[in-house]
């Protein structure tokens, strides 16, 4: 799972293997260790909610996702979902989850559980 941020936007890009997993299982998370603490982000199914949500808790980001979604996305070629999430602020989160796709670029990263890219044929953004 690949985390990107940006200001208030957040990003989540997962594999074949890790969009089953949230399917079957209803949570994946990953790490980043550092000296004196871990960073940690995750994807959690939730059958109570029916949008996306987020939450950012002792060090780890986690984003909801309603377990129909995750059903959906694992069984259809959907790509992903997204949401703003306003907060009473007016200030908004983007939050974006998508399917992992190959790069079109010469990536030496391992890309063998990515989905096709269904633009292989025309240039399209790098990973």
């Amino acid at each position: 799972m690949k985390i990107r941020i940006k200001g208030n936007a957040i990003r989540l890009r997962l594999t074949r293997s890790e969009v089953q997993a949230v399917a079957t299982e209803g949570y994946l998370a990953d790490e980043t260790a550092f000296r004196v603490a871990r960073f940690t982000y995750a994807l959690k199914a939730d059958p109570n909610l029916d949008q996306l949500n987020a939450d950012f808790k002792d060090g780890t980001i986690t984003l909801y996702m309603p377990t129909s979604f995750a059903q959906e996305w694992y069984n259809t070629e959907k790509v992903g979902f997204e949401h703003h999430l306003k907060f009473h602020s007016g200030e908004l989160l983007h939050l974006l989850i998508e399917k992992d796709f190959m790069c079109m670029d010469e990536s030496t990263e391992d890309q063998s559980d990515n989905y096709p890219n269904p633009s292989a044929t025309e240039k399209n953004e790098t990973c």
